[in-house]
């Protein structure tokens, strides 16, 4: 019996410690995932990321409600001083419309801004195995995803993946 939990235990701590493959690319359905603009229209993801073709995009998959979000906002406005040439793209699971346009307003985030109608439910969610907000990720200028999932503006990759 000893020899069976040891060997559940290697095998638990090489299974955490692999690097699985993130993906470098949007899944189809993710891509059809329509998003509310700050006017009130729809837009899929797939025609927002064509809008920024060529260059860099930072995603932030955030809420008005989330306190780490909001916490992180400093520490994002000086990744957006620091990275002028890259588009910031909001992208909210807020409950409502209403509550995302207020917390826009009320915490001053400049960006570009997405309502995710599905929220937590949808297909871009799905893609994303959203399971935390903040989400942070990365595309290059050529539309390849770099950086697929960082949860706090101080992990190193989000700084390697800028490089």
């Amino acid at each position: 019996m000893k020899s069976f939990k040891f060997a559940l235990i290697v095998i638990m701590i090489l299974l955490s410690s692999c690097n699985f493959e993130q993906p470098t690319t949007f899944s189809k359905e993710a891509l059809n995932e329509v998003l509310v603009t700050q006017s009130g229209n729809s837009i899929t993801l797939n025609k927002v990321l064509d809008k920024y073709q060529g260059k860099q995009v930072f995603i932030d998959v955030w809420a008005s409600w989330c306190k780490d979000c909001l916490e992180g906002l400093p520490k994002l406005k000086s990744i957006q001083d620091e990275n002028p040439e890259t588009v910031f793209l909001f992208l909210s699971v807020d409950k409502t419309e209403n509550a995302w346009r207020n917390g826009i307003k009320k915490y001053k985030i400049s960006g570009e801004h997405y309502f995710i109608k599905t929220g937590w439910d949808g297909a871009l969610s799905d893609f994303l195995n959203l399971n935390w907000i903040p989400r942070y990720m990365l595309v290059d200028k050529k539309g390849e995803i770099k950086l697929f999932k960082a949860t706090n503006l101080q992990d190193k990759a989000i700084v390697e993946a800028f490089k």
